[in-house]
C-alpha cells in the first residue's frame, strides 16, 4: 500500500524534473485505496475533534492536493511531448514513463494533430489550386499596351513573345483577339 510520503515524493520529482518521470505501474490504484482507507479512518473515529481524526483529514485533503497537481503537471508534460512529437515526428521520448492510460492519450492526441496537419496542408494546397486555376499562362502574339483588368489593377503592357500569368477572363479575351495565345503546359 502506497503511503503518503510516496504520494508527497511522486509530486515532488514531477514538480521539479522537465522530463514525464516513471510511477509504478498501479500507482492509480494505490492512491485510490489509500484516499479510501483515509477516508474511512476519518469517518471512523469518534469524536470529531480527536488529534488523530484531524491529523487524518488534513493528511487526506493533502494527499488529494498533491495527487492533483501531479496529474496536472503530467498532462502538461505529455502535451508538450505531443507538440514536439508532431514538429520533429520523434513521438517515442518518455513513452516508457508514461501510464497505459497516458500513453492511449498520447496516441490519440497523436492522431488527432496530424489529422490537423493534414487538413493544413490541404487547404493550403487548395488555395493554390484556386489561385493558379483563376490565372492562365500565355505568350503575347503581337505587343499589348497596358490595360484596366476586371478587378481595377492595371496589367501590362507586354511585348510580343512575352509569358504572363494572368486572370483567365482576361486571357480569353486577348486570345479571342489573337493578341495571345495558351502556353501548353
Amino acid at each position: 500500500m502506497i503511503t503518503y510520503n510516496e504520494i508527497y515524493e511522486a509530486a515532488r520529482k514531477e514538480r521539479y524534473s522537465e522530463q514525464l518521470q516513471p510511477l509504478m505501474k498501479n500507482f492509480i490504484s494505490e492512491v485510490s485505496e489509500y484516499i479510501k482507507e483515509k477516508k474511512e479512518m476519518a469517518s471512523k473515529q469518534d469524536s470529531d475533534f480527536s488529534d488523530l481524526v484531524i491529523k487524518t483529514k488534513k493528511q487526506l485533503e493533502n494527499a488529494v492536493t498533491l495527487f492533483k497537481e501531479l496529474m496536472r503537471r503530467r498532462k502538461e508534460k505529455i502535451l508538450n511531448l505531443i507538440l514536439i512529437a508532431s514538429e520533429t515526428g520523434i513521438s517515442k521520448q518518455d513513452f516508457d514513463n508514461m501510464l497505459s492510460f497516458e500513453k492511449q492519450l498520447f496516441e490519440d492526441l497523436m492522431k488527432i494533430i496530424d489529422s490537423f496537419d493534414k487538413e493544413i496542408l490541404e487547404n493550403l494546397n487548395n488555395v493554390k489550386k484556386q489561385k493558379e486555376e483563376k490565372n492562365e499562362l500565355v505568350v503575347f502574339e503581337e505587343s499589348v499596351e497596358e490595360f484596366v483588368g476586371l478587378d481595377g489593377a492595371k496589367i501590362g503592357p507586354f511585348e510580343k513573345g512575352q509569358l504572363a500569368n494572368i486572370p483567365k477572363e482576361i486571357a480569353n479575351i486577348l486570345i479571342a483577339d489573337g493578341r495571345a495565345s495558351i502556353v501548353k503546359k
